[in-house]
């Protein structure tokens, strides 16, 4: 039987029984992507297929997503941090020393490039700066350290504590040394900083007036200056929010 007839038997077309399948060259397209993933590196998919698009290249998103991965441009998805819910928290006053405290950190890095981190707590009653924590890494067992070291100076623990959402200040650690110590913890809404808006407004000035003003060669540097400000910064800077008072006669006063 020819193959006319049997085709005709079976209801193909000729041109789909001698159909060879030729491979497409994926070479230019390949290319084409690692060169936009080394330029653009925080672009996702996406991006780089509209990219694609743009340049005219014709391939659909799938061809284009099954390329992409297999050449291990992929990227991991961030998991989303877990928050729990949160009531809207009020910046308020309180009526008296060592009532609230707010706490925060604060990068910079050394002449050599090298990060280090501070952790800053000041009393929201005076503005008093209580402790500035300079090190490297801050873990949260550090920053349970710190304030016990702090409730220790001035005899009691605070009745609060205002803070971001930060894996340190979330962590089990900090809750559970709140829960022994009978420490509210106060957690403004995320992306929301004017919540705690006195460390944020003291954290500018320790900026200003020390980070960007020194040149630091070592942590040690960073602590022994650190530590001569905050002196001046609690005895001699008047605040006007406190009546043109320092922090310290403020607390007196009071």
């Amino acid at each position: 039987m020819s193959k006319r007839n049997a085709c005709g038997l079976v209801n193909i077309s000729r041109n789909c029984l001698s159909y060879m399948p030729v491979k497409r060259d994926d070479g230019s397209l390949v290319d084409k992507l690692r060169e936009l993933a080394s330029k653009y590196v925080y672009y996702g998919f996406r991006k780089l297929y509209t990219i694609l698009r743009r340049l005219g290249f014709k391939d659909n998103h799938k061809r284009i997503y099954r390329i992409y991965c297999q050449i291990g441009l992929n990227k991991r998805r961030r998991p989303k941090k877990r928050i729990p819910c949160r009531e809207r928290q009020v910046l308020g006053v309180p009526e008296k020393f060592n009532h609230s405290w707010s706490i925060d950190f604060v990068s910079d890095s050394l002449s050599n490039g090298k990060r280090f981190r501070t952790f800053n707590v000041i009393d929201d009653y005076n503005r008093e700066c209580l402790g500035v924590e300079v090190d490297f890494s801050l873990p949260s067992e550090r920053i349970v350290r710190c304030l016990d070291n702090i409730a220790l100076w001035h005899g009691s623990y605070p009745g609060q504590i205002r803070c971001d959402n930060g894996p340190e200040l979330i962590s089990h650690n900090l809750i559970r040394w709140a829960r022994e110590h009978d420490v509210k913890i106060n957690y403004i809404m995320p992306g929301k900083p004017a919540q705690n808006g006195f460390v944020e407004r003291f954290n500018k000035t320790y900026r200003d007036e020390v980070l960007n003003l020194y040149l630091f060669s070592s942590l040690k540097e960073v602590r022994q200056i650190t530590e001569n400000w905050i002196i001046e910064y609690n005895t001699q800077r008047p605040h006007e929010s406190l009546g043109n008072k320092t922090p310290l006669e403020y607390r007196h006063s009071g």
